[in-house]
């Protein structure tokens, strides 16, 4: 298959299924008093990952396409830690936890795989 959009992506689309179950974890598990706490941080660092890739796609230079990836990877991280901390405060359970470890941990894959690729190209066209 081609790739004609930032969507047809498999770390997009991985990403992407990560940040809708960040949205529905935050929706049935986070009290009210943390709406405009660490459910708006988590669903915002969920959020970057997409966008960071999509935005990433649009630039002219692999180069720069692999920041945005990077930018991606860090947002991967910092909604990990923000499930670590929904955790410490009893909002979810570890299976929770290990469950969203594990799919943030394949998205890192994917995306280190596309970083690779992008990074790869670049120097095939110097």
């Amino acid at each position: 298959m081609a790739i004609r959009s930032f969507t047809d992506l498999d770390s997009y689309k991985q990403c992407r299924s990560l940040r809708k179950s960040i949205a529905q974890l935050v929706k049935k598990c986070f009290p009210a008093e943390e709406k405009f706490r660490l459910s708006d941080q988590i669903i915002r660092s969920s959020r970057c990952v997409t966008a960071c890739i999509a935005e990433g796609y649009g630039r002219f230079h692999h180069k720069e396409n692999a920041q945005y990836c990077r930018m991606a990877r860090g947002s991967l991280q910092e909604t990990l830690e923000h499930l670590i901390t929904a955790y410490d405060e009893s909002y979810i359970t570890i299976e929770n936890l290990k469950s969203f470890k594990i799919q943030i941990d394949a998205c890192i894959t994917c995306l280190n795989g596309y970083i690779a690729y992008l990074l790869k190209t670049q120097k095939s066209k110097e």
